[in-house]
């Protein structure tokens, strides 16, 4: 892995320098694997470049160009909204570089660190910029690493409260047990996971997103706060018979509110406790005269 990651960043670095020679760029960054050092031959680079004027789309192709033949898949985004990003191929290697006004950055870091918005998109770029390397322009990107860092209490209380939402499946097993309810089943389990992460990203004051899930181990390695065997237990979740990962999620959501209860009792946390516990009764068919 050492060795693969080794490999990806001297690719990117020498990939950014068509890029760096460009005067409107102010900073870069290399995130992702490459900067956690976690590669392996399915690894992409993923690469966020600021500007204070976005470049045009001849600048890019120049840099394309100059950049050992690499092979453009894509363009997203629209630069009219002050970000989008450019996908390339090179030595086999696909490339992911995110281009960014500066303006526009500060903006969206101010939606969650000073709005407190719960925005997964911006807060997985919040999470790449603290685990980013700096390439060029590193004195701007300590300055955001440093603001990032300093994880407001309001935030780490919004993003309990939003989460802190859990649909009773483990009330629920004999009447799914009787419908072809397995999509839905797996959509809420997959939801419920999340919403535990979630909140306990909150109470750790880490940056969440689900697009963390491709390395759950990771973010829930860093948790001080968080039920014991928490990774295996989720992964459990989805390898077990139905109505037994019901009520180990179940076991997972009470232990989770008790956390928010210990660690962040302001907290209302009525409404999670009332689904614990929870069971659907079946009706039944009276007779008229009853």
């Amino acid at each position: 892995m050492a060795d693969r990651t080794q490999y990806l960043l001297t690719l990117v670095q020498r990939s950014v320098r068509p890029y760096i020679a460009n005067p409107k760029t102010k900073a870069v960054m290399v995130t992702g694997s490459v900067a956690e050092g976690q590669c392996d031959e399915y690894s992409d680079c993923d690469v966020m470049l600021y500007y204070d004027e976005l470049p045009t789309e001849d600048e890019l192709t120049l840099a394309r160009q100059r950049n050992q033949g690499a092979e453009l898949i894509e363009l997203l985004g629209d630069r009219q909204l002050g970000a989008f990003g450019e996908t390339f191929r090179v030595q086999g290697v696909e490339c992911q570089f995110a281009h960014t006004a500066i303006a526009q950055w500060e903006a969206e870091m101010a939606t969650v660190l000073e709005k407190f918005g719960i925005q997964p998109g911006i807060m997985k770029m919040l999470h790449g910029t603290l685990i980013g390397m700096p390439l060029h322009g590193e004195a701007l990107i300590q300055q955001w690493k440093a603001n990032i860092a300093k994880y407001p209490d309001q935030l780490a209380q919004a993003m309990v409260e939003h989460h802190l939402k859990f649909f009773a499946l483990w009330g629920m097993q004999p009447k799914l047990a009787r419908r072809d309810a397995t999509l839905w089943y797996y959509q809420i389990l997959v939801e419920s996971a999340q919403n535990i992460l979630g909140v306990l990203s909150g109470l750790n004051r880490l940056y969440f997103s689900t697009f963390q899930f491709k390395r759950m181990g990771t973010l829930v390695e860093q948790m001080e706060i968080a039920p014991q065997n928490l990774a295996l237990r989720l992964e459990d979740l989805f390898h077990q018979e139905a109505a037994i990962a019901a009520l180990h999620l179940e076991s997972l959501v009470q232990e989770t509110v008790a956390l928010v209860e210990a660690h962040m009792p302001q907290v209302n946390t009525a409404f999670a406790k009332r689904q614990l516990g929870w069971r659907q009764q079946p009706w039944q068919i009276m007779s008229a005269d009853q």
